[in-house]
């Protein structure tokens, strides 16, 4: 007797049901010739069989998408039958669960194995899941990814802030091993220690080691003066003075970092109290005066300037006080302002504006023109000097996450001249420490720098998870799995960031020889992915390194301006939410450090909440819509 599926199949369609079955079993055959091809090249291992399930999954689906299976997928789709299109879990076990169904209904002899489709469902994600909890601990309640967050310096001496992150949501901290120092990272790592006890919630920390620095260096700094602007509204009346903080202690964390902040002398500060006056002359030579407001801390004071002024670095300062008696005969002593440094020199450039790549000895500086004649480019220094004796012509240089695009047109003894190619409407200002990129140059610079040796003692000690910038090679990765393995930390897992043409090519690659070996996370640098490959193919490849890595059963992180709107100013952009939606199929989503970087962190939650109903990596769950 005919079984129930296969009695009521018309014989046009089982025909058709039958060419499917052997299309399918044909491509099983060809994934596993190939998948065992690709694992043969890993040499550290002796016999197939030390593979892992992971590392053969991975190997399958490269196999798999070596294919052309449109075409299958669309009669798989119009036969009701799974499309292959969530198979990156679990590759062979999706295919064997398929071909277990194609012989039920063209076969009424087969017997059925109903184990292989459990499998194909539930191991992949397992082992994901798995491995997800290792790298970033257990789960919260809004979802199945992960909160990491970049601590900026505040949170070495504020733990409020640190314990708000924990409390809002956040269940990693990374600690940019490119600023600051171990002195701020101790605390750091103090404060979020504290707080993990206190709320009794794990946070696991990460610590990027910071790489070749490859960005703009210092810029000329122009006179000691500092602009003190007034707000005025539309018809130019004075709506608010100007502010910034007289300090006792310079060298003392600052209580508002968007504050000029400039010292004066002790014996100054313990004269002043609200409404006292300092009176002293700008750099137009005129009459201006600081009002004090009052006090911010035992050093801090905050003064007003009701007019606009140009205060000048070591500038006399005139304090008027009365006498306490009735003679109201005034007092007048002279103090003298701290020095202070002049702000970096305006470097404006234009599309088809040259531009002079200097080494990073050579501070940066804006064009010089005379009578209306350029005579000298505008110049910026590169950090990484040794780069640009590797650049050729006509290769493609982009500075500050793009913003700037330019070509090298020529090599000269001062540096490298380049031609803007790509910048905005009115222009776009250079300023120090920004990321310089080369997309086609071969730079061959070792994968760990002499300050990433030695910062990674540190990590050793205090990280839960090590961030490796810029890797490009197993080669790389092997190098950091052997200076972890000489500070006894073969433990501590690597997230790989992936920030190059170069490393998402040798992907595969990388994952295969590194999972039976090392515990492993991946990183997608959005930022610098988009500028080395265009936006365009960066929206393309972001997909793909998702199937990737669900392949080898890999926790992604998914980085670079999620709700950075939010994070920076405080708005909200649909656009970003959008994003921060789609990032909720990786298993951890970064946010990059800002003022309101709380606010950033509950509308992430937020999302999280929403979308894990609707959706989970690929696969689209179908929660009842209340219309």
């Amino acid at each position: 007797m005919p079984s129930d599926t296969q009695k009521y199949i018309p014989e046009s369609c089982d025909a058709t049901l039958k060419q499917i079955l052997a299309e399918v079993i044909e491509l099983r055959q060809e994934i596993k010739i190939k998948a065992n091809q690709r694992l043969q090249k890993h040499p550290y291992h002796n016999h197939s069989s030390d593979f892992s399930d992971s590392a053969y999954n991975l190997a399958h689906y490269l196999a798999m998408r070596q294919f052309d299976l449109r075409h299958l997928q669309d009669r798989l789709s119009h036969a009701s039958l799974t499309s292959l299109g969530r198979a990156e879990g679990s590759v062979l076990s999706t295919l064997d669960s398929l071909i277990d169904i194609l012989k039920r209904a063209t076969d009424p002899q087969y017997l059925s194995n109903e184990n292989c489709r459990i499998f194909c469902y539930a191991q992949g994600q397992q082992l994901l899941e798995q491995h997800t909890m290792e790298l970033f601990g257990p789960f919260r309640k809004h979802g199945r990814a992960h909160i990491m967050v970049t601590l900026p310096s505040e949170a070495s001496w504020d733990y409020v802030l640190v314990k708000s992150m924990l409390e809002n949501g956040m269940s990693c901290a990374r600690i940019n091993c490119a600023h600051d120092d171990p002195t701020i990272w101790q605390e750091m790592i103090n404060n979020i220690r504290q707080a993990e006890t206190e709320l009794n919630r794990s946070c696991r920390i990460l610590m990027d080691l910071a790489g070749h620095k490859i960005r703009t260096s210092n810029i000329t700094l122009g006179p000691s003066i500092h602009h003190l602007r007034v707000k005025k509204d539309r018809t130019g009346k004075i709506v608010a003075p100007a502010h910034l903080i007289l300090t006792a202690d310079y060298e003392s964390y600052p209580l508002d970092n968007s504050l000029f902040r400039v010292s004066i002398p002790k014996s100054l500060h313990k004269k002043l109290k609200p409404g006292v006056s300092l009176a002293f002359i700008d750099k137009q030579h005129k009459q201006r005066s600081l009002k004090v407001e009052h006090a911010l801390s035992d050093t801090d004071w905050l003064v007003s300037c009701d007019k606009s002024a140009y205060l000048v670095s070591g500038c006399s300062l005139t304090l008027t006080l009365y006498q306490k008696k009735t003679t109201h005969k005034k007092v007048i002593e002279k103090f003298t302002l701290g020095e202070f440094a002049g702000e970096p020199l305006d470097i404006q450039v234009h599309k088809n504006n040259a531009l002079l790549l200097t080494p990073s000895n050579i501070d940066g500086k804006p064009a010089e023109y005379k009578d209306g004649i350029l005579i000298h480019p505008a110049q910026i220094g590169c950090t990484l000097s040794s780069a640009l004796e590797k650049l050729s012509i006509g290769q493609p240089v982009w500075i500050d996450d793009g913003k700037i695009g330019a070509v090298v047109e020529v090599l000269t003894e001062q540096g490298v001249l380049l031609r803007i190619t790509e910048a905005k409407m009115g222009g776009v200002h250079i300023k120090s420490d920004k990321g310089i990129n080369f997309p086609e140059a071969k730079l061959n610079l070792p994968p760990l720098t002499v300050k990433d040796l030695k910062d990674l003692d540190f990590v050793c000690d205090h990280a839960d998870l090590v961030g490796f910038s810029f890797i490009e090679t197993l080669t790389d990765i092997e190098q950091l799995m052997k200076e972890l393995a000489q500070r006894n930390k073969s433990e501590l897992p690597i997230i790989a960031k992936i920030e190059t043409n170069r490393a998402v090519k040798n992907l595969p690659d990388i994952i295969l020889g590194t999972i039976d070996r090392h515990k492993l996370g991946i990183m997608i640098a959005r930022g610098d992915l988009a500028v080395e490959l265009g936006s365009a193919r960066l929206a393309e490849i972001q997909e793909e390194l998702l199937w990737l890595c669900e392949a080898a059963h890999v926790p992604v992180i998914w980085a670079t301006q999620v709700l950075e709107s939010i994070a920076k100013q405080g708005s909200r952009s649909r656009a970003e939410f959008t994003d921060a939606a789609m990032a909720v199929r990786a298993e951890c989503v970064m946010l990059n450090k800002g003022p309101y970087i709380l606010d950033a962190i509950v509308a992430l939650v937020d999302v999280m909440i929403r979308m894990q109903e609707h959706q989970r990596k690929k696969f689209s769950r179908l929660r009842a819509l209340h219309w």
